[in-house]
């Protein structure tokens, strides 16, 4: 117990305040788009997310990280299972994607909690192998280790698959990829995409035909997309201040507490208030690069670097989509978009940065 209370002395405190104030920020705006209703369900659930993930939080730092190092193959299974529950009777389809997980008193997205597992499966690997990737073989079989797991969630979820990718891809970067090979390696990638395209679903092509044709408010998601820079444009430099958003509160701002809640946050903060939580945003981000860089060992900082990764695609994707500078996928704004899922899974990872951080200084 004493050397667990000396451990949690050196918890990086900057990281603990970022996330409390994005979370403050998160349950505010959450309670903006419901203004009128008292203390709406939404705000409830994000609340009680919040504080299991705390607890989770504490337990995750009671633990060594290196408790599932060599468990990858166990792992790996419980990811695919995971996966293709949502294909069992508690499969249920909500935004356009069966991706879902109905427990009656409430549903569970399987895919952020891979994320996790995924991470841990890929620093394994790597941490094991990170000798091969001097060559292109060795990159097609760090490859190969990736693709069912990203390739079952592409089945249902873009968004989602995306959000593996840009893990896989930070992580083999940062293990020491021969970067003539990667080069190579994103060539072919882009050589692939259009045949990818033509297994996509529907509504996933036309996701992406909007974003090359924004013109066109019929295709979908592009009507959303005007309606957020339209509140974003509305909120100018100081924003109408909390509560009062116009855009947001006559209901134009689609999924305002989960995907586009940057754009409520937009209006009713202005420039000013975005920049601010793009800051925050980018001090977690910087604190966990110097995680990665004092890591105890080269596994510890695999994790690490697979997090960050996970972190800046689905902060950039989400912000950018809410400008239209990127496609509309699910992407949650991680720590403030509404979902009990997505910060289960976002409070998991940041407790690992802070055990892997913590872990790496002396007592």
């Amino acid at each position: 117990m004493n050397k667990f209370s000396n451990l949690t002395k050196n918890v990086d405190k900057i990281m603990v305040v970022c996330v409390i104030t994005l979370a403050a920020f998160s349950l505010l705006t959450i309670a903006s788009t419901h203004l009128g209703e008292g203390i709406s369900r939404e705000v409830i659930v994000q609340s009680a997310a919040y504080v299991l993930g705390g607890i989770g939080a504490i337990v995750i730092l009671s633990q060594n990280y290196n408790i599932f190092q060599g468990l990858e193959k166990q792992l790996y299974i419980a990811s695919i299972i995971l996966l293709l529950s949502v294909y069992t009777p508690l499969g249920v389809e909500l935004f356009g994607a069966r991706s879902w997980l109905d427990l009656g008193f409430t549903t569970i997205q399987p895919s952020e909690f891979v994320k996790i597992l995924f991470i841990f499966i890929m620093a394994g690997y790597l941490s094991s192998n990170s000798d091969t990737l001097n060559d292109f073989k060795g990159l097609i079989k760090a490859g190969i280790v990736a693709a069912p797991i990203i390739v079952i969630v592409l089945k249902e979820d873009l968004g989602s698959a995306l959000v593996f990718a840009a893990i896989w891809l930070t992580m083999v970067f940062f293990a020491g990829i021969n970067l003539k090979v990667f080069a190579q390696f994103m060539g072919l990638v882009v050589c692939a995409i259009p045949v990818a395209f033509v297994f996509l679903k529907d509504y996933q092509k036309e996701r992406i035909e909007a974003f090359l044709h924004p013109e066109n408010l019929n295709l979908s998601g592009n009507y959303q997309v005007w309606q957020s820079k339209v509140a974003i444009g509305n909120g100018g430099l100081t924003g109408t201040g909390f509560f009062n958003g116009t855009q947001k509160e006559l209901d134009f701002i689609p999924v305002q507490s989960s995907d586009f809640i940057f754009s409520v946050i937009g209006e009713e903060l202005g420039f000013i208030g975005g920049l601010a939580i793009i800051a925050i945003f980018g001090i977690l981000l910087y604190r966990m690069a110097i995680v990665v860089r004092d890591a105890l060992d080269f596994y510890g900082a695999l994790i690490v670097s697979g997090i960050i990764g996970m972190f800046a695609f689905q902060i950039f994707e989400n912000i950018a989509m809410t400008m239209g500078l990127m496609p509309v996928t699910g992407i949650t704004l991680p720590f403030l978009s509404y979902g009990g899922s997505s910060i289960l899974s976002n409070m998991a990872a940041f407790a690992i940065v802070l055990d892997v951080g913590m872990r790496s200084k002396s007592i």
